[in-house]
């Protein structure tokens, strides 16, 4: 399992509610957080899934993700 961060538009509490059945439901992601704190709004994410895999599963939800 590997640790993968991504530069995000996830940035309050209401778009991290949204995105959270999408992250949840992917049985290949350990856990995730978002810090939207920080200006690039820093996506952390334990996972299997592909740097690729994750941003269009991102992306799925309505979201914008690059890697950081």
């Amino acid at each position: 399992m590997k640790t993968l961060h991504f530069k995000t538009n996830i940035n309050c509490g209401g778009c991290i509610k949204a995105v959270t059945p999408t992250l949840n439901g992917e049985k290949a992601i350990a856990s995730w957080q978002v810090d939207t704190a920080t200006p690039n709004k820093i996506l952390t994410v334990q996972t299997d899934l592909s740097e690729n895999q994750l941003v269009a599963l991102i992306e799925e939800a309505g979201f914008k993700a690059e890697t950081v």
